[in-house]
């Protein structure tokens, strides 16, 4: 007996390792830097230079790009420095051959950078690297019998279907002139950029981005005595990445994260050096989903022969919610008397940790840190510079109406807005809202029938059955069920009984005539 069958889209962890790549150096301070006196501030950055794949195993080859900013030991100048760390890994990924995919990040746990002496340095960090090769697997859902004078029970089923998966990248580059009163640019020293309030919406074969870059740049001026200068600037951003497959009305699941940023100097019209262009590259996982509905084939029987249904339990997905949450943290950092008091705030970059995450009733709590850094001005004109760090813990609940354990989810995490204030000069207020964005698919267990085989009919059996039954219906059966048992029809039973449709309830007489 043919089934006729429709595909379901499903991705799989074909495998999947995480590693730890730690750093403890000490680096040796290049001749061309002066001598250090005191640290400000640092960052970590990493590039790849290689991901390579082989039976069972991913070569990797990247570096750790440490940036030190910090204040010479002659004449209290600020000056910075790069020390670039490279790394070679290999992750173990059982199952896996050339040609699979893999996804591949990475995060820095922790950067230490501690001053030996003027001229050396040392460095600790710890690197987390963390794989995933997928797999695409098609299942086939029978969803009706190409057979005449066959009853088929259907039971309609919600799924997700998986319609594209592919990674690509975005880049977004915008140039930013100085205001008239800044000196010309002399020598870049900083910079931070980040992407805050990032929106990837699904269009029809497209991809729609929005968000801002946060930048702040700190230079010299080519002014006379060459002062410190710093600017900051919010720049809307609107962008378009080609999706071949692509949906409006598609779900879509899409983590994202830096692979490359650079701040460059450039010179204007009139060839005086007052352009900063910044070049930001974000790596895209794209995972988009449909829902459909299916009429899923649950059994079949004819009472003209015997079919045997036969299939294995395959573990589906469906939707149970999206939900774009935000938190809003509000808290109060001392700053260390040691350093001076503030005279002007420079800049303010933070970055969301998430630390734990569970199931709670209707939602998911997520516990995590946001962890801040602030450059300000103090009133030393030797050193001017400053830089502080802080945490703020948060605890927020995601409403997510009917999750349970069992179901998976996604969740993503971003800084949308960032605002510090001097609430006197030690004491900062720290506002922030965080985007805690989540996709919860439920598992949806179906027996999934594969074929269906054909015997001819015991007669025996059902010449031993009597021709007239009433019959009184048993909890938890439907009339389908009834007619299968007694070889007839719903057709037949609703005519004999002259019932309005096919439902049923426990206790209730019927009256069945066999048809064989």
């Amino acid at each position: 007996m043919e089934l006729r069958k429709e595909s379901v889209q499903m991705l799989r962890i074909k495998s999947k390792a995480t590693s730890q790549v730690t750093f403890d150096v000490d680096y040796n301070v290049p001749d061309v830097k002066p001598d250090i006196g005191r640290m400000i501030q640092s960052k970590g950055e990493v590039s790849m230079d290689e991901v390579r794949l082989g039976e069972g195993k991913a070569f990797i080859k990247g570096n750790l790009l440490a940036d030190m900013l910090y204040v010479g030991e002659e004449a209290g100048k600020v000056h910075s420095l790069t020390a670039k760390l490279s790394f070679e890994e290999t992750l173990n990924l059982e199952g896996i051959v050339s040609g699979d995919k893999i996804c591949l990040k990475w995060e820095i746990e922790d950067l230490s950078i501690h001053v030996i002496h003027s001229r050396k340095l040392n460095i600790k960090a710890i690197v987390t690297l963390r794989a995933v090769v997928d797999e695409m697997k098609g299942i086939l859902i029978p969803v009706d019998v190409c057979e005449e004078n066959v009853s088929v029970k259907k039971k309609k089923i919600h799924l997700m279907s998986l319609m594209v998966h592919k990674k690509d990248t975005l880049r977004i580059k915008d140039e930013m002139t100085i205001s008239s009163n800044k000196p010309n640019i002399g020598n870049l020293l900083w910079h931070t950029i980040s992407v805050r309030g990032l929106d990837l919406r699904p269009e029809n074969h497209l991809l729609r981005a929005r968000g801002e870059l946060a930048v702040f740049a700190l230079y010299t001026g080519d002014d006379e005595g060459n002062t410190l200068q710093w600017v900051e600037y919010a720049l809307p951003f609107e962008r378009e990445v080609e999706c071949s497959g692509c949906q409006e009305e598609m779900i879509p699941n899409i983590e994202t994260w830096v692979m490359h940023q650079s701040l460059e100097v450039k010179p204007d019209a009139d060839g005086e050096e007052r352009i900063l262009v910044a070049d930001v590259v974000l790596e895209l996982d794209l995972k988009l989903y449909r829902e459909e509905d299916h009429q899923l084939v649950q059994d079949v029987y004819s009472p003209l022969k015997e079919c045997i249904s036969q299939g294995k339990t395959e573990t589906l997905e469906g939707l149970l919610v999206r939900n774009f949450s935000k938190c809003r943290v509000t808290d109060r950092i001392q700053v260390k008397e040691t350093q001076g008091k503030i005279l002007q705030l420079c800049s303010s970059q933070g970055t969301i940790k998430i630390d734990k995450t569970k199931i709670v009733e209707n939602g998911i709590q997520a516990e995590g840190i946001l962890l801040l850094k602030v450059l300000y001005v103090v009133g030393n004109d030797e050193m001017p510079l400053y830089s502080m760090e802080g945490m703020i813990p948060f605890t927020h609940v995601i409403e997510a109406q009917g999750i349970r354990e069992g179901c998976s989810y996604y969740l993503q995490a971003e800084l949308e807005q960032l605002s510090t204030m001097m609430a006197d000069s030690n004491e900062l207020e720290i506002r922030a809202v965080l985007g805690l964005n989540v996709l919860v698919q439920q598992p949806v267990e179906e027996l999934i029938i594969d074929r269906i085989q054909e015997k001819p009919l015991d007669m025996e059996k059902i010449q031993s059955m009597a021709g007239i039954t009433v019959y009184m219906v048993k909890p938890g059966e439907s009339m389908w069920d009834i007619a299968k048992k007694f070889y007839t029809t719903k057709e037949e039973i609703i005519r004999m009984n002259e019932l309005a449709d096919d439902l049923v309830t426990p206790g209730q007489p019927l009256l069945l005539v066999k048809k064989v």
